[in-house]
């Protein structure tokens, strides 16, 4: 095909998007994961969450995305200036005719690879409730025995015992000197932990303490022999490693965790200046207590003191005597009175047993007989015989006679 200027043109001619599209196929197939390292700048975020930045080095630099997906879950902030290691795919942006770098993974350079593993470690002695807060043990309120390990020649160990020495504390101190740093750290301070629990006099805590330094300078607290030690130590922990923003495994896993070691030492002892104004804070409240009770006490004891009872003893006695009297009255017009009825009750019974008795007859004129011979009660003249001898008592004596003769009938 020819034109006005007679050049000879191909018969295919691209557009822009045609030719946009057919480089972003080829970038975007030949690059589907790319590892890249880069200092970021010009670092943004967009109102919907999502970060744009310029990856860079001395003499080349691309555009690079993070997703709001996962710039919402970084831990730790981007700025400018910051050296990082990303994976991620190339995508070429069609409206613009540009490439950049999607960013799936990103991590600080020469950090990053530790605090993954820091993380994974972490999750997993988590899910093991190594970090569970009810497992914790709380410290007496004054430890008097305590295991220090750490380097003897660390500002760590000088720091500690200087607090100690100028705060009210006194007892026992065991020093374990071990490393703190390098290779093998974590397995000589897990050691020490156990020849702790070697000692005949146990001690009431052990602290753990070290000073500040990087994520390598502290990770020998990050590994997981040293946290499983510590779980399973039966003398309470306490550490203090690093400055206030440094959280290592060792600090999660122990009973109490110092921000420094300064602050273990001031945990595990009182300054004098608290132990006196406590001290004296008890004291003025027991002298209050005591005013109030002995005023409680006063005021009671006025109020027995003013009653009746004490002002007028006598009183109650004269009422109770003058009760006695009463009743003594009343029990002896009721004893009377009851002796009376009982001697009108013997009377009448006497009388009616008096008018029963066979003796009373006699009085009117009538007499009783009785045969001499076996004494028998003579009833009818059938039961004599002439010659018994018979005793018959009247009302007035008595006299003896004997049967001349029986007669059938009574004569007038």
């Amino acid at each position: 095909m020819a034109t006005d200027y007679g050049l000879e043109l191909p018969e295919t001619i691209l557009t822009v998007s045609q030719l946009t599209a057919e480089i972003k196929d080829l970038l975007e197939s030949a690059y589907p994961v790319v590892w890249v390292q880069g200092e970021i700048s010009n670092v943004s975020r967009s109102l919907p969450g999502h970060c744009y930045m310029d990856l860079k080095d001395s003499s080349a630099q691309i555009r690079a995305v993070i997703w709001r997906s996962l710039a919402s879950r970084l831990p730790f902030p981007l700025r400018d200036g910051l050296e990082v290691i990303c994976r991620g795919h190339i995508e070429v942006y069609e409206p613009r005719g540009t490439y950049q770098l999607i960013i799936e993974q990103i991590y600080p350079k020469g950090v990053g690879a530790l605090e993954l593993a820091l993380r994974e470690l972490c999750d997993k002695l988590a899910r093991e409730g190594l970090f569970d807060p009810n497992r914790k043990r709380s410290l007496p309120r004054f430890v008097h025995r305590i295991a220090l390990i750490t380097s003897p020649t660390g500002a760590a160990i000088r720091d500690f015992l200087e607090v100690l020495r100028n705060r009210w504390w006194t007892g026992r101190l065991w020093i374990v000197p071990c490393r703190v740093q390098g290779e093998g750290a974590a397995e000589e301070l897990a050691g020490a932990i156990r020849l702790v629990h070697r000692l005949t006099d146990r001690p009431e805590c052990i602290v753990l303490v070290r000073g500040g330094g990087s994520l390598e300078d502290l990770w020998a607290f990050n590994e997981e022999v040293l946290v499983r030690a510590i779980v399973a130590s039966e003398v309470p922990v306490v550490t203090g490693v690093g400055h206030e923003i440094d959280v290592t495994l060792a600090d999660l896993a122990a009973d109490v965790r110092a921000l420094t070691p300064t602050h273990a030492a001031t945990l595990l002892s009182p300054a004098k200046e608290e132990l006196l104004q406590e001290i004296q804070g008890l004291q003025k409240r027991l002298w209050t207590c005591l005013r109030h009770r002995l005023e409680a006490v006063r005021t009671r004891w006025e109020t027995v003191a003013n009653s009746r009872v004490f002002r007028r003893p006598w009183d109650r006695l004269h009422t109770l005597a003058q009760k006695v009297d009463e009743y003594q009255g009343r029990l002896v017009r009721a004893f009377h009175r009851r002796l009376d009825e009982a001697g009108q009750h013997v009377r009448l019974l006497a009388a009616q047993i008096e008018s029963l008795s066979p003796l009373a007859v006699l009085t009117r004129g009538y007499s009783m007989t009785w045969r001499r011979a076996d004494g028998q009660l003579v009833r009818s003249a059938a039961q004599l015989q002439p010659g018994d001898e018979l005793l018959t008592r009247f009302h007035q004596g008595q006299a003896t006679s004997r049967v001349e003769r029986i007669l059938d009938e009574i004569s007038p």
